[in-house]
């Protein structure tokens, strides 16, 4: 099976479609770029499609590689017959392949082992053979100084058989399929940590049970941390009769003296191996399946947090709100530049009102502020509604803003080099101030684990989901475009192309040399190669460029077809950019080449028509209720507005302006069947919800947004 076939049986488009994405990915391009500069090669594959490939070509490669492996070990042991080394070399099923490696695989010493030692192993394949043979009588042809009676000699004989029946091919994959259909996880809790305070929460659990295909990711992994954190004990099983059964059925041969043995060694081969293997595989299955359930989740979740409406480029006040410490009050330019930091106490104890709110105000018109961001943790509230009691002498838009991950930021690396003469404080509300300005660039800096906006992420597979959280930030960076001049090096270095070094390197160019003037002068960054600068040019933009393509998602490699569209309407390229009579003019076929086909032409006029348009909307002003300030004024039937600050598989959570978020249940979503969370509301979504339930002593709240 080549890698083109492995690929086509789990990714759903033709063969050349996938035959030229690996290629391309063979050739060090981006997703990025082949998604969007490469559409009339891969037959318009989406970045998901794409990453699919990229995956199954790794799979592909890891499978070739332990096969190689395999069969030389098995090689250099003088066991590999044409007939094994026939069925290995057509697998391409990791589990299927190490379980014809089982045999020959190096172990610890096994009963089976002693027992062979000892000379057994003829008698375990008279045994095994199921004549109607006197067992009994011939053990005692193998007594020796280690064995010194008939029943020793038979369970030494049955112990082998038992490996032979652990390591048949066919007893382990029909066991799999039982396993797959209908094992059962069950819980039962720990006795003496029944009453532990931090067990409470897994109070479900403490006798549970339920066929593990149907445990959702969320409850599955809530099992795995009780499990871990010694709370409870937990098996995966299956019905003991069914299991014999299936053994018997691919075992047995016959009915006579020998079956007795036979059976005993079916059912210790079961205990003592078959079931703890295989059992261990399901529920590690389970677990995989609901890592990569969670691990999407959260992907889905962080992708809509970086895609947020951004403000744009205004003057902020941003405020890092506190009762005894304070509040950290920082004002940033248009760049999100510092201007000014300062600290007032318009709460308890100090109380000091007045005083602050002439700060305010004068921090306002002083710096010539457009907007007023209020980190949304403690007195979060009270400062908004301080905030709103203060006169402007012009309107000042105020926003709530999450503050999810700017204590992480602020304490950061990059946060020092960034402002290393402030002290955390103020770089939290300089994050703060920024994530409402341009939420992308602000969040990129951020580790996405500490944003929280999953479900169980520390308790995932750390390495899938920093790879599909690290693709989630890549995919929504390139498909803003980044203004070159003002972006960070973290936010760079996820362009396409680019990565950490050659970041660094174009902001040292940008210190040393000014401003890009054009996108050719990406060229003249130490150490950018031409592959750099394909897969990476067109997603950065040039404001102000003397060539306005630079400030677009046309490729340079396009700007001599765009100059001929230009020239054929007799135009310049400016008179045409954002000129929509004139491009609906341009017959793209007219301009089909070896390198760019009508996919991507079709791309460039719609480029053309709203040039380096922000996909994302712009940032809307929200206002909670102004009588709901903690959990003791939420009651049952109140309808109130609220912001969604995260989604799991099971409901949504929504901020409705008090310390704790309350969670509408997957069915409370919307009247009727909902099988997907997201299709209903997404994160940051203003909602109108009603109160279902209050419980102050826990702290939780239910809604529905069935009103």
């Amino acid at each position: 099976m080549t890698n083109i076939d492995y690929i086509k049986k789990h990714v759903a488009t033709a063969a050349i479609n996938i035959q030229n994405t690996v290629q391309l990915l063979q050739e060090d391009c981006t997703i990025p770029f082949i998604s969007r500069y490469r559409k009339d090669k891969t037959g318009n594959l989406d970045e998901v499609f794409i990453e699919q490939i990229a995956k199954f070509q790794k799979e592909y490669e890891v499978i070739v590689k332990r096969k190689e492996a395999i069969l030389k070990s098995i090689q250099e042991q003088n066991a590999l017959s044409p007939d094994l080394e026939k069925k290995i070399q057509q697998s391409f099923d990791l589990q299927e392949l190490e379980d014809f490696y089982l045999p020959f695989k190096k172990k610890k010493k096994t009963k089976a082992d002693t027992a062979r030692e000892n000379g057994l192993e003829p008698l375990a394949k008279i045994i095994m053979a199921q004549n109607n043979d006197d067992v009994d009588f011939i053990s005692t042809k193998y007594l020796n100084e280690n064995i010194i009676n008939e029943d020793a000699a038979l369970q030494g004989a049955r112990d082998i058989i038992a490996e032979w029946i652990n390591e048949n091919i066919y007893v382990r994959k029909q066991l799999r399929r039982l396993y797959e259909r209908k094992a059962t996880i069950t819980t039962k809790v720990v006795k003496t940590k029944k009453d532990d305070e931090a067990a409470q929460k897994f109070s479900q659990y403490f006798d549970w049970s339920e066929p593990l295909t149907k445990a959702p990711s969320h409850r599955l992994l809530a099992m795995l941390r009780a499990e871990n954190e010694g709370f409870i004990k937990f098996k995966v099983e299956v019905d003991i009769d069914e299991a014999y059964d299936i053994i018997d059925a691919l075992v047995l041969k016959s009915q006579n003296k020998t079956t007795s043995h036979v059976q005993l060694a079916i059912e210790d081969s079961y205990k003592r191996l078959l079931n703890p293997a295989i059992s261990n595989e399901a529920l590690q299955e389970a677990k995989a399946k609901a890592d990569a359930n969670s691990i999407q989740v959260f992907a889905n979740n962080l992708g809509q947090l970086l895609l947020a409406p951004p403000l744009g480029e205004k003057r902020i006040l941003a405020i890092d709100p506190g009762f005894r410490s304070g509040c950290k009050i920082v004002c940033l330019d248009e760049k999100g530049d510092l201007l000014y930091n300062e600290t007032i106490y318009p709460h308890a104890p100090q109380k000091e009102e007045a005083m602050a709110m002439k700060k305010i105000r004068s921090m306002v018109n002083s710096y010539k502020i457009d907007a007023i961001s209020i980190g949304n943790g403690t007195a979060s509230r009270e400062t908004e509604f301080f905030i709103k009691k203060i006169a402007f002498d012009k309107p000042v838009q105020v926003f709530i803003v999450s503050e999810a991950g700017a204590s992480v930021y602020s304490a950061s690396k990059i946060a020092r080099d960034e402002f290393p003469n402030y002290d955390v404080t103020v770089r939290g509300s300089v994050s703060i101030g920024r994530r409402l300005s341009d939420p992308l660039a602000e969040l990129v800096k951020i580790d996405p684990k500490a944003i929280g906006v999953g479900q169980y992420q520390h308790d995932v597979d750390q390495n899938k989901l920093k790879e599909e959280l690290d693709n989630t930030v890549i995919r929504c960076v390139n498909s803003v475009g980044i203004n070159i001049n003002t972006a960070s090096k973290h936010l760079l270095s996820y362009v396409s192309g680019i990565g950490e070094k050659l970041a660094e390197n174009i902001v040292q160019y940008r210190s040393e040399n000014g401003p890009f003037q054009d996108r050719k002068q990406l060229k003249k960054v130490p150490r950018l190669g031409e592959k750099a600068y394909q897969q990476g040019v067109a997603f950065i933009r040039i404001s102000n460029a003397k060539n306005p393509l630079d400030n677009s998602a046309v490729h340079p490699e396009a700007y001599g077809i765009v100059e001929k569209m230009a020239k054929d309407l007799k135009l310049t390229v400016n008179d045409l950019i954002a000129n929509k009579e004139k491009t609906a003019l341009i017959q793209p076929e007219n301009y089909i080449t070896p390198e760019i086909g009508l996919l991507g032409l079709k791309d460039i006029i719609k480029e053309l028509e709203k040039p380096g348009l922000d996909p994302r909307k712009s940032a809307k002003v929200f206002e909670f209720d102004p009588n709901v300030k903690t959990i003791k004024d939420v009651k049952k039937g109140m309808v109130l507005p609220g912001i969604v600050n995260n989604i799991t598989n099971f409901g949504c959570f929504v901020d409705i302006g008090v310390k704790e978020s309350g969670l509408v249940h997957i069915s409370q979503l919307k009247a009727g069947f909902v099988s997907d969370v997201n299709e209903v509301v997404k994160l940051h979504q203003h909602v109108q919800v009603k109160v279902t339930e209050v419980d102050e002593d826990r702290k939780r709240i239910q809604l529905t947004m069935v009103i």
